[in-house]
């Protein structure tokens, strides 16, 4: 019997635009991240990722700086406060329709993302989709610290933590639906039984022409 699971990226896939950026020019207009240069390493950085180089954890020393000393709680409403304000609204119409389809139909969904976790649950806790995966991190004194806890769900650690996650269900799911327009994510592509390019970056783009592969574009 046909059990599917759909599974999203979320960055670029759901959104119009990337949830880490948003986040990182957020706390830049909080007064939270002080470095002068801090939004065009960011920039820098992200340039990275697209192009399939970023290391994760020298983004993480980075990105998790600014809150080395905020505690978790704290940090939780200010990411609250930024996907009401700043994220929701780039979402792109067709997932919402999608979501609240699949809803409609009882198929089981989950986003899996290379953002860290708390990003990733704030999100989709507001958009309909029950489960998320992101990128775990060690705390230090009630607060964030930028070592990843387990396999971060980046590249093939994204296959990793999907058969995970998997395995730890009551029900066995197939087939696997994703969602994605990233390079990064070519092993989940591969993994998927039925996958969709979301606006797909030129590179990952190449790999299109595979069976039981499509090609969406999606505007705001």
């Amino acid at each position: 019997m046909s059990n599917p699971l759909y599974v999203f990226d979320m960055d670029d896939t759901l959104i119009d635009g990337d949830c880490a950026m948003i986040w990182n020019a957020f706390l830049v207009e909080k007064g939270i991240a002080t470095q002068p240069d801090f939004l065009s390493e960011d920039r820098r950085l992200m340039a990275l990722y697209a192009a399939g180089e970023m290391d994760m954890e020298d983004y993480l020393q980075f990105s998790m700086a600014p809150l080395a000393d905020i505690p978790t709680e704290q940090v939780h409403e200010l990411a609250d406060e930024c996907v009401v304000r700043d994220i929701l609204p780039r979402l792109y119409p067709q997932a919402t329709q999608l979501i609240e389809q699949l809803a409609h139909d009882g198929c089981d969904m989950l986003v899996i993302s290379a953002s860290v976790t708390f990003l990733v649950e704030a999100v989709v806790k507001r958009i309909g989709i029950p489960h998320a995966l992101g990128i775990d991190l060690f705390q230090n004194n009630g607060c964030y610290s930028s070592d990843i806890l387990g396999v971060p769900s980046y590249r093939e650690g994204k296959v990793t933590r999907l058969e995970a996650w998997r395995l730890a269900q009551q029900q066995r799911f197939s087939p696997i639906h994703f969602y994605s327009d990233s390079i990064n994510d070519l092993p989940l592509c591969q993994y998927a039984d039925f996958t969709y390019l979301v606006n797909p970056c030129p590179r990952l783009r190449e790999h299109a022409n595979q069976p039981n592969w499509q090609i969406l574009k999606w505007e705001r």
